[in-house]
């Protein structure tokens, strides 16, 4: 999913209490950094989970009617097997999401709702280390979320939201890409990536559509693949990878 280089990578800051992770679909979080956001809930620290979509265009054999609230169901099981208890959805349309002002609105929303310090999101570039393209709802919704991070601080964008209560927030610190071919941070990965495994399972209907392979094996094999050419450049620990953008 990445292109590492030999460069290090340095630990993500730990002077912070609450995050909120912005992602396309449901399993985005989970193939991406939940092994990290398991050992962050285990130290205390509060992380919610704001989708665009509930993934309802990710099954080729479920009508979307139908295919909405089973993803939306393995979600929330997923999130909380990492000690996730705070799921929103945005109802965006899966597969068509549009990068704009009404997405950044949303997120913004959020950012003020939660009042977070550290924002994560998912790869926000066209491909996936110049080697496999990346979809048009992850570019919308990463680069939405870089910007409403941002505009959730100012209090003369989207004026409405101050309208319906949601003061403007200015505290957060870090925006944290996960997925990035270009990661300048990393998390110890070996706490939280049994847990991981667990919670990307809970995607069972998803994953029984993208490989023939037993489920568990698959999952395993790609996380523990994932987090240990990670940890080449975190000192030889398996490693979940943030490009880290300080505010």
């Amino acid at each position: 999913m990445t292109e590492l280089s030999d460069t290090q990578l340095e630990p993500m800051p730990r002077d912070w209490r609450r995050a909120l992770a912005v992602v396309a679909h449901p399993d985005d979080l989970e193939y991406g950094c939940s092994a990290a956001i398991a050992a962050w809930t285990d130290e205390g620290r509060e992380i919610a989970y704001v989708l665009a979509t509930r993934g309802e265009a990710g099954i080729d054999t479920l009508p979307p009617a139908e295919c909405a609230p089973l993803r939306e169901r393995e979600q929330r099981a997923s999130a909380a097997v990492v000690g996730v208890s705070e799921v929103e959805f945005l109802d965006h349309r899966d597969g068509v999401v549009e990068y704009g002002t009404a997405l950044r609105r949303d997120i913004a929303a959020a950012v003020r709702r939660h009042r977070p310090e550290l924002v994560i999101t998912l790869n926000h570039r066209d491909t996936w280390g110049g080697v496999a393209w990346n979809t048009p709802d992850h570019v919308a919704v990463g680069r939405a979320t870089l910007d409403a991070a941002a505009d959730a601080g100012n209090r003369w964008i989207f004026p409405e939201l101050t309208e319906r209560g949601l003061d403007p927030w200015d505290g957060v610190r870090w925006v944290a890409v996960a997925g990035s071919s270009s990661p300048t941070h990393a998390v110890d990965a070996t706490p939280g990536l049994e847990r991981a495994v667990r919670s990307l399972l809970e995607h069972r209907t998803y994953i029984e559509v993208l490989t023939d392979e037993d489920p568990e094996t698959y999952v395993r094999g790609f996380l523990t693949g994932f987090t240990a050419a990670a940890g080449e450049r975190f000192g030889g620990r398996p490693a979940v990878t943030f490009e880290l953008f300080p505010r």
